[in-house]
């Protein structure tokens, strides 16, 4: 249910940022907040998903020792 909090505010701060760039004269500030929180829900939904290089490393990691 959190992921898909986030995955919803990803998505609605990364439409108003491309919305605020589309204006004459777009807010820098504002700009720079809502991909600032673009990156951050990015971020904190791509941790979760595990790296299918994990398995990988980690049976290398047994076999040499």
């Amino acid at each position: 249910m959190k992921n898909f909090i986030y995955t919803i505010l990803l998505f609605a701060f990364g439409i108003y940022a491309i919305y605020e760039q589309s204006k004459p004269n777009p807010n820098p500030y504002i700009m720079f907040g809502a991909m600032v929180i673009f990156m951050v829900g990015l971020y904190r939904i791509m941790k979760k998903i595990p790296s299918k290089n994990d398995t990988e490393n980690n049976e290398h990691e047994h076999d040499e020792n």
